[in-house]
């Protein structure tokens, strides 16, 4: 893994156009924190963009039992790694295999790269490089609506929400 990226353009935010409903909910994304040197990535379908704090974010939510927490808790910078539709079938893998259990990144044929102190992936189409803000538990008393908590996490573990504040957003290169 090199720290030089020639694949991928960091463009202002302020020119960034995406539909936050379909990069996340319908095309996925794989999370990924840690170093070059020890890091783990997860396959993602639940979050939000914005702005918190004065800051421009990424807000994930990672399900208590997963390996990728652990590296989010302990590492400070993290990627979301947006890819282009023929991936699919590697985001299905990567959200349905833990990585303690299996080399994702061998399985996939995934290239690793470097990127502002965080992990992403040479086939990567789009990715947000973050730093760490905030991180909190879900509560069941928090949620409004009885069935909602019935519906997730009836028999389910809690998820973490992790907010992130974008360092850049990088695009491929044509």
């Amino acid at each position: 893994m090199t720290a030089e990226n020639v694949f991928l353009t960091k463009k202002s935010l302020d020119d960034v156009l995406c539909s936050p409903f379909s990069m996340i909910g319908k095309g996925w994304y794989l999370l990924t924190a840690g170093t070059p040197e020890n890091y783990n990535t997860m396959t993602a379908s639940w979050g939000a963009m914005g702005e918190i704090w004065g800051t421009p974010s990424l807000h994930c939510f990672v399900r208590t039992n997963r390996y990728t927490l652990e590296f989010l808790e302990r590492y400070e910078i993290f990627t979301a790694s947006f890819f282009d539709a023929g991936y699919k079938p590697m985001l299905k893998f990567c959200g349905s295999n833990s990585g303690r259990d299996v080399d994702k990144i061998k399985v996939t044929g995934l290239d690793p790269i470097e990127l502002e102190g965080g992990v992403t992936f040479r086939q990567a189409r789009s990715v947000i490089v973050c730093h760490k803000m905030y991180i909190g538990d879900l509560q069941p008393e928090g949620f409004v609506q009885a069935e909602t908590y019935d519906k997730w996490y009836a028999d389910q573990p809690m998820h973490r929400e992790i907010v992130g504040g974008v360092l850049g957003y990088y695009e491929r290169l044509h």
